[in-house]
């Protein structure tokens, strides 16, 4: 086999050099893809639109947001997992991302390992409400009626399996009360049926209910934030009445696992500058919730504690996915 000269191999050398130098530019000017869970116009697509705006110019790259709803949010979850972990496929997920992990009796992914926690984006507490028809004032008087008429009141709920679900499963179990879920495919067609009084309760996310509160259509009776809300200072907690009682649906940027700690670190403080950035504060205060912007430490450890809260509340209340 002949040798290869000296400058045969300073040929291939700056060959490989120029080879790497354009792959590393096509990754660096290929678009950010965040991947949503959940369809276009809903709030975990409207955080992820939001974030993408300011996460782009913080990263000197184009970011864009891809929805992939379908199975709680875990087609999407799946399709980051299996993701390349070099940061170009990122998840903005929400609280099924801790509820399915019990939720579901199989997963193709492990909803820690496979994942890279990045930053807590934003939480956003619920509310329960009534239909005027229902002889309660507050959630006081509601179990008090609860366990006077048990399997006579009912709940709607959006989605099964969903964050909502999940607090009134909550609230039963805590209470001790027996109200009877009322399955709807999606938030609209649920709030309807309470207003027309055809349902007793829902748990809501504010911003979907606050118009027909003003309205008087439907009764406030709890938050399920730890606080009360400031724009709701009449409106008690719920956790008030049954302490530690507390149910705040979250957002929350990942990576795939496998991820470099010089990338993870790159990555999530551009996502809490974004996060915490004026524009996108206001934003997420807007759609009724609070910008958090945590470290992927912190998030991982909130992660890891939703899980095993999450799954008590499923075994009790025997949920299955639809």
């Amino acid at each position: 086999m002949t040798p290869i000269s000296k400058i045969s191999r300073r040929v291939l050398a700056m060959s490989l050099v120029g080879v790497c130098a354009g792959w590393a530019q096509a990754q660096s000017q290929a678009p950010i893809r965040i991947f949503v869970g959940a369809p276009a116009g809903g709030t975990t697509d409207t955080m992820a639109r939001t974030l993408a705006q300011v996460l782009g110019p913080q990263l000197g790259r184009t970011v864009v947001v891809e929805n992939r709803p379908g199975a709680g949010g875990n087609l999407a979850a799946d399709a980051v997992a299996k993701a390349a972990p070099d940061g170009n496929t990122l998840l903005m997920s929400f609280t099924s991302h801790a509820i399915n992990a019990s939720l579901y009796p199989s997963l193709p992914f492990d909803p820690v390992k496979d994942f890279t926690p990045l930053t807590m984006v934003s939480t956003s507490p619920s509310m329960l409400v009534a239909h005027p028809k229902v002889p309660a004032n507050n959630v006081k008087e509601l179990i008090a009626l609860a366990k006077s008429k048990p399997g006579q009141l009912n709940f709607a709920i959006g989605a099964l399996g969903s964050s909502l679900h999940m607090a009134g499963d909550a609230f039963k179990m805590q209470s001790g009360v027996f109200i009877v879920n009322i399955p709807y495919r999606g938030t609209a067609p649920a709030v309807q049926d309470v207003l027309a009084g055809q349902v007793d309760l829902m748990f809501a996310a504010v911003g979907n209910v606050q118009s027909h509160i003003k309205a008087g259509k439907l009764r406030p009776l709890g938050v399920t934030s730890a606080k009360r809300l400031p724009a709701y200072p009449d409106v008690p907690s719920i956790g008030e009445v049954l302490p530690g009682y507390e149910s705040s649906a979250w957002f929350g940027l990942f990576g795939p696992g496998r991820m470099s700690p010089e990338l993870t670190k790159r990555l999530a403080d551009a996502a809490r500058a974004a996060v915490l950035s004026p524009e996108v504060k206001r934003r997420i205060e807007n759609e009724g919730a609070t910008p958090v912007g945590n470290s992927p430490e912190e998030f991982a450890r909130f992660v890891d504690s939703e899980i095993v809260r999450w799954r008590a509340v499923v075994k009790y209340a025997g949920a299955k996915p639809e």
